[in-house]
């Protein structure tokens, strides 16, 4: 999108109002998990769904979007009646949910603009994401708050723009997209979701007597006053996504030895925009960087039980280090192995391991030193939520949240689908950055890719 649009655009919106439960809920209290219940859970996290009005369902044609979603959402909420409640603290700060079944934000909205207007290629970072989801006074907190609050923007093409904001401690992207497709079952008139959401945080809870049995370099709590991101003034932050297709991962993959020909995109991208970002921000070839791959354990054998339905937060961030110099200099395949690594480390017991760590040393924070840390969403749903209107043009979250970036599923306007990650850094750091895409890239493309990427004019540092 671009900036200067940001400049013209109205949206104008009605007075907020909270959206409770269609029906009678349980008034009680739950406890959240230990994986849950983590400080660096404690914050809100913006997603964004933007839908053209092309091709709705027969029994969407005419229908107001608005009035849709409000109501699918008040009979979702039925089901999900915790999210209709607000977190308190209990003894050492264990967080709680009071079911009272107050109800989620809900804001109905109209803009003076259409989606082609946004811009050709229409993905974070979104200048006008304040006006799309507008931060209503108070809110915000995460303690005795709205858990969820819901912003839908009528456009003048006819299209809409969902936004939302959640407190993670509740679900993860998953347990999120789980939610919506539920609504989404709502707003098709069907009485009941066809996955029953599941509670059951205590299957994710400290063992007794807790016992640490993995390292977790993810939770060293390290002196930040030296790091890169920390010190660096939120207004002096450049963000920017990167789009890899097939000729970009083609390029990336003529880097790699053979042994490693077979490794994933997720792999081979994230190794890539790891390097880069570590020789962008020129480090001390000493320092040690980290790598935070977040990862679930839905679909891995993982010996903790995983009834369908469960929606609460389910992964954990292994990380791998390095030294900067080493990153920087041993090419890529050093770093594909080292994600590899950090991937691999996940497992029942490095989560159980995590939730025992939580109530050991305090429920610490990850650590922020030169940490870069990478949520993989590609297959999480988000990209496929559909109210009625049809996929989104742009689906996931909306944006990097400082040194948390997101790999999410993408379709350029030309038809070319690839993953797109959001990334943040200094503004001087992001020049470099893109300069060090472009440069490993090329060295790595063949004549023919690098035709097809400058036809299309879209090299990932031009998104």
């Amino acid at each position: 999108m671009a900036s200067k649009f940001s400049q013209s655009f109205k949206v104008t919106r009605q007075a907020p109002e909270l959206i409770v439960p269609a029906e009678q809920t349980p008034k009680e209290v739950k406890k959240l998990s230990d994986i849950d219940d983590q400080e660096g859970f404690r914050f809100q996290v913006p997603v964004i769904f933007l839908y053209r009005n092309n091709h709705p369902s027969p029994a969407m044609e005419g229908r107001d979007p608005v009035k849709v979603i409000r109501e699918a959402l008040s009979k979702t909420l039925v089901f999900y009646y915790p999210l209709a409640g607000r977190l308190r603290e209990g003894e050492n700060r264990k967080l709680l949910v009071d079911c009272n079944g107050e109800g989620v934000l809900f804001i109905e909205a109209d803009a003076n603009f259409s989606l082609d207007e946004l811009g050709d290629e229409i993905h974070p970072p979104f200048p006008c994401l304040d006006e799309l989801l507008y931060n209503v006074p108070g809110s915000d907190g995460i303690l005795g708050c709205p858990l969820l609050l819901i912003q839908v923007t009528r456009l003048l093409c006819g299209g809409f723009i969902l936004a939302l904001r959640l407190n993670h401690t509740m679900c993860d992207g998953y347990g999120l997209v789980q939610f919506l497709n539920a609504m989404e079952e709502m707003a098709q008139g069907k009485p009941t979701p066809s996955v029953t959401p599941v509670w059951q945080r205590h299957l994710l809870n400290a063992r007794n007597p807790p016992r640490i049995t993995h390292i977790h370099h993810e939770y060293e709590q390290l002196d930040d006053s030296n790091d890169t991101l920390h010190t660096t003034n939120p207004n002096d932050l450049d963000h920017k996504s990167f789009f890899f297709g097939p000729e970009e991962i083609s390029s990336l993959r003529n880097h790699l030895p053979p042994r490693l020909k077979n490794s994933s995109t997720f792999e081979i991208t994230i190794a890539c925009l790891w390097t880069c970002r570590t020789a962008a921000l020129q480090l001390d070839h000493n320092q040690t960087v980290r790598f935070s791959c977040i990862t679930s354990i839905r679909n891995k054998g993982s010996g903790i039980p995983r009834p369908q339905g469960y929606y609460g937060n389910a992964f954990g961030y292994p990380a791998a280090c390095a030294k900067a110099g080493s990153l920087c200099g041993s090419g890529l395949g050093y770093a594909v192995e080292l994600v590899k690594r950090a991937k691999a480390q996940m497992s029942g017991e490095y989560l159980r391991s995590v939730a025992d760590l939580m109530v050991m040393k305090g429920r610490p924070r990850y650590t922020n030193v030169e940490n870069f840390i990478v949520s993989n969403l590609a297959n999480s749903g988000l990209a496929e939520v559909d109210f009625g209107w049809g996929k989104p043009v742009y689906g996931g979250t909306a944006g990097a949240m400082s040194l948390i970036s997101f790999c999410m599923k993408f379709q350029r306007k030309d038809g070319k689908n690839g993953i797109l990650i959001p990334i943040s850094l200094p503004k001087s750091s992001m020049m470099r950055f893109q300069k060090e895409v472009k440069k490993m890239i090329a060295q790595g493309a063949s004549t023919e890719d690098l035709s097809e990427m400058k036809q299309s004019e879209k090299l990932v540092c031009k998104l």
